[in-house]
């Protein structure tokens, strides 16, 4: 019997702190789908879930993350054009500059009411609790 289940992988909303209003970094994707997305990437297998967000933030971002928290689970089975994921959601903390980097052609940062319209995947309805949360205290319910 063969059995298909979805892949895991992790999403870093990385907050620079060193900077006003602690903007977060977004990164333009180079390969389908195009468009800007949160930071992230696949769990490979061995690996923890915390250390494939640190993994994926220094290889997209160049940058040496703290994880905060786990934020939500993102897991609708539509979410990823290419195949069913799901996603652990991080927030994170980091300094410096960012540069794009591994399957990123660009790099931007963002305050709330700057981010782009044309987001990939789910990564809207991601980053719209997540401004929920940091302005509001309130969390993704199930």
């Amino acid at each position: 019997m063969s059995y298909r289940n979805p892949a895991p992988t992790v999403d870093i909303i990385i907050e620079l702190g060193d900077r006003p209003h602690r903007p977060i970094v977004l990164i333009e994707r180079h390969n389908p789908p195009l468009g800007w997305a949160i930071p992230g990437g696949f769990v490979d297998y061995g690996e923890s879930v915390e250390i494939a967000a640190r993994r994926e933030a220094l290889e997209e971002t160049g940058l040496q993350v703290e994880l905060i928290e786990q934020f939500h689970v993102y897991s609708d089975p539509s979410r990823d054009p290419r195949q069913h994921t799901l996603s652990i959601v991080f927030l994170a903390t980091a300094t410096g500059e960012p540069k794009a980097g591994d399957d990123a052609k660009g790099i931007g940062i963002f305050e709330s009411w700057g981010v782009p319209k044309n987001l990939c995947f789910d990564h809207d309805k991601i980053l719209h609790d997540y401004w929920r949360y940091r302005h509001y205290g309130i969390r993704p319910r199930l």
